[in-house]
């Protein structure tokens, strides 16, 4: 696309409008689908993560983004939280808690995952459209996100691309057990900045 095309005023009325468009759009389906996530079922998944010992979090693509901002928030709290497959990564134990993502819940590498730990005797908790799935049948608790699945192109539940749905949502709920967890250990944003990175 040129630059003059950029720059008409036409095209940019249109492209605005657009934007304006789909920022609600995702706005409310970010807003409906949330408020369907059954608040028993994450408060469940806060339980386990309060009583492991360390948290292991794993997920493919997107979703394990997510899980690694969430691993952050975690960590700013105190918790001890490693990301699976990075090298510093230690072995999952029993007393241990694995937090998984997975839309359809049947992603081999996380399903291998889950189903090692549960071997380890370590707990396993996680987020899926899916509480049928593989991946949930491994979980001692699970927690539906009612999204589309990514492959789910014909899906009247989302009108956007491929699992984004899921995966805002994830975030959503990711960052409101972050503040719940917050809210119940009161400390300082000031004694949690200071766990923040600082070699970046």
């Amino acid at each position: 696309m040129s630059v003059i095309a950029d720059t008409d005023p036409v095209a940019l009325a249109d492209t605005a409008q657009s934007i304006a468009g789909n920022l609600l759009l995702i706005h409310d389906e970010i807003g409906r689908t949330a408020a369907a996530v059954d608040p028993h079922q994450v408060a469940a998944l806060t339980t386990e993560l309060k009583a492991a010992e360390r948290i292991f979090v794993t997920g493919a693509g997107r979703s394990g983004l997510v899980l690694k901002m969430a691993a952050m928030r975690l960590m700013h709290l105190g918790l001890s939280v490693h990301v699976v497959g990075e090298v510093t990564a230690p072995a999952i134990r029993e007393g241990d808690l694995l937090l998984a993502a997975s839309g359809s819940g049947t992603t081999s590498g996380v399903v291998k995952a889950a189903e090692t730990a549960a071997r380890q005797g370590a707990r396993v908790a996680v987020y899926t459209t899916n509480p049928e799935s593989p991946l949930a049948q491994v979980a001692d608790a699970v927690v539906r996100i009612p999204a589309a699945q990514k492959t789910d192109h014909g899906s009247t539940v989302s009108r956007q691309y491929s699992g984004s749905l899921f995966e805002q949502v994830l975030f959503t709920v990711t960052e409101s057990v972050f503040q719940s967890l917050w809210d119940h250990d009161a400390s300082a944003a000031e004694d949690l900045w200071l766990r923040h990175a600082n070699l970046e």
